[in-house]
């Protein structure tokens, strides 16, 4: 019986011999070599946010190909910071609480040019009908899966037609989608796909969403696949309101631990001077 058992033995390792030397590499010798579709370059090139004195804060702007999550407070007018991030280059913006014109309205009384803007209308696709009216399926497990496989196919189209051009991409709000009826897992794939084709075009990507989310597991799972991280905040006075932005991570770069100021004006006023204790 032992003599069986050795021979068998004998055998397989006689047959991976010969796989081995018959020209097929063993999986061990397989993880020893680098794939050369998984080398990647030295460094980054940094992309202009839009916003001049937010880019002299980050050291030249954001890294090329980030994907971005923008957690707002909704009382702090925060959205005025994605009207901004439009100026820099074409964007693409996802609309899903309000109908275009009404942001595209907030972005003319602001004084913003609207000329970079292609909206891509969630809103619509979901709440109202070909007719225009209002639909009744919301909420409804197979509409809220049909509209995230809308946003996926929309996407491939960017990624198509943007192909060696600088873009942006805008989800005004992500929020949207973390709240739909459906399995986590289509979820998931959605930020995936989203993570995927920002760096396909090595564009910046910006999903702005309400904080104190409810589908935390949904919302951690966006945190760690993206690579920045936003946080707006308001702090509520005796007798002023003050705004002020985080930025805990942004990944390839050391973050900054200051809290940068705030306030809506002629844009995104940034306050660059310092508290003295």
């Amino acid at each position: 019986m032992l003599d069986s058992i050795k021979m068998m033995e004998t055998k397989t390792i006689s047959h991976e011999t010969e796989l081995i030397d018959g020209g097929e590499t063993s999986l061990y010798e397989s993880l020893k070599k680098q794939d050369k579709n998984m080398v990647v370059e030295e460094g980054f090139r940094l992309s202009s946010t839009g916003i001049l004195v937010l880019d002299r804060t980050l050291g030249g702007g954001l890294p090329a190909g980030s994907l971005t999550y923008f957690s707002a407070d909704p009382r702090s007018m925060s959205e005025v910071f994605l009207y901004q991030f439009t100026q820099s280059r074409k964007t693409y913006y996802f609309t899903t609480n309000r109908k275009p014109r009404f942001v595209l309205n907030d972005v003319i009384n602001l004084g913003f040019d609207p000329s970079n803007i292609i909206f891509v209308d969630i809103y619509s696709e979901y709440y109202c009908t070909a007719c225009g009216d209002k639909s009744d399926n919301v909420g409804n497990e197979f509409i809220d899966s049909k509209i995230i496989d809308f946003t996926e196919f929309n996407l491939r189209n960017i990624a198509n037609d943007s192909s060696g051009e600088e873009v942006n991409i805008i989800f005004d709000s992500f929020s949207f989608f973390m709240e739909l009826t459906v399995n986590n897992g289509h979820i998931k794939q959605l930020v995936n796909v989203l993570y995927e084709t920002t760096k396909e075009l090595g564009c910046l990507t910006y999903l702005y969403g309400l904080n104190n989310n409810k589908a935390r597991d949904i919302e951690n799972f966006t945190f760690n696949i993206c690579d920045v991280l936003f946080e707006s905040m308001l702090d509520c006075g005796a007798d002023k309101v003050i705004s002020k932005l985080a930025i805990p991570k942004i990944r390839g770069m050391v973050p900054s631990a200051d809290i940068i100021k705030f306030k809506i004006g002629d844009g995104i006023q940034i306050d660059t001077s310092r508290d003295i204790a």
